[in-house]
């Protein structure tokens, strides 16, 4: 019957290792696109901004890149 137990309480603890690693970094987190986009949006002269009512989860349609820099005029 203890060994019925430890082998159970074992299995418990792998189980939970294992759910606790989670995707082991496969998908990007929320604030990992977040952070990217912003820094893509900078690169390119622009101000990454919340759109207003927009709420999917999803920073590429939560947000918008708004170019902030002057329009050049060519001659």
């Amino acid at each position: 019957m203890k060994t019925r137990t430890v082998i159970s309480v074992a299995a418990l603890a792998l189980a939970t290792a294992a759910c606790a690693s989670g995707s082991g970094g496969r998908f990007p987190t929320y604030s990992e696109d977040l952070n990217r986009l912003t820094e893509e949006c900078r690169a390119r002269g622009g101000l990454f901004t919340p759109i207003p009512g927009a709420n999917t989860g999803r920073p590429q349609t939560d947000y918008a890149c708004r170019i902030t820099g002057g329009a050049s005029r060519l001659d």
